[in-house]
């Protein structure tokens, strides 16, 4: 008897977690960012385009193993241009300049020690531009991304943006000033993170955003 009174129970929970299935499969929030010829056959194919890739690429990977770095997140997604890379003319995927190199280590430390601990994993949808690519982009004249000191990220984990604004405000109130963390909100998912000074954007006056512990600002 008992048996046959849980039946009903299984069979629901059986049916929610198929349910669960497709949301899960459906959620690719880069999808808005990141089209054809930017997306990982769209990687190998500039891999493979000009013979400088390859050895471009693999010095840029052992400098970050060098920093300690490789593989908070896969590395050819940190040599994504910009959304906008094909209405500029512009390449997909660029190793950056050598000496902007350095720029980007403390970012990746932030988003390797608190950005991923607290949202989970993260695919980047931008990170260098080139200075015409910057313009073209509408980018202000000394972005972040110009730098490299800036990547756009999009959460992979599911969740809705606002907890993923709530949980990382707190942790860049918290964390950030010691990383000089500039935290940036942009449409949907994706949000921006870069190392350059301690300040924060796109969130405060949008009304549907939850509240953000107040900036202080930083001692230098």
């Amino acid at each position: 008897m008992r048996r046959l009174l849980l039946l009903p129970f299984l069979l629901a929970a059986a049916v929610s977690a198929q349910a669960a299935t497709p949301a899960a499969e459906a959620w690719q929030p880069a999808s808005a960012y990141v089209s054809a010829g930017q997306d990982e056959p769209g990687y190998r194919n500039w891999y493979v385009a000009s013979p400088a890739h390859p050895a471009h690429v693999k010095a840029f990977n052992d400098y970050l193993v060098t920093y300690e770095v490789a593989g908070v997140v896969p590395t050819w997604q940190l040599l994504r241009t910009a959304s906008s890379w094909r209405r500029c003319g512009s390449q997909p995927f660029e190793v950056p300049p050598t000496s902007q190199w350095p720029h980007i280590v403390q970012t990746l430390r932030y988003v390797r020690d608190y950005v991923v601990p607290e949202i989970g994993p993260v695919e980047v949808v931008s990170g260098y531009r080139n200075p015409h690519l910057n313009v073209c982009a509408g980018a202000a004249p000394e972005s972040a991304h110009k730098h490299y000191s800036a990547i756009d990220m999009v959460p992979l984990r599911p969740t809705s943006r606002p907890q993923l604004i709530s949980r990382l405000c707190r942790t860049h109130a918290a964390r950030g000033t010691g990383y000089h963390v500039g935290l940036g909100f942009y449409a949907f998912h994706r949000f921006h993170v870069d190392s350059t000074r301690f300040r924060r954007w796109g969130v405060d006056s949008m009304p549907d955003a939850p509240p953000c512990p107040p900036i202080v600002a930083e001692v230098a």
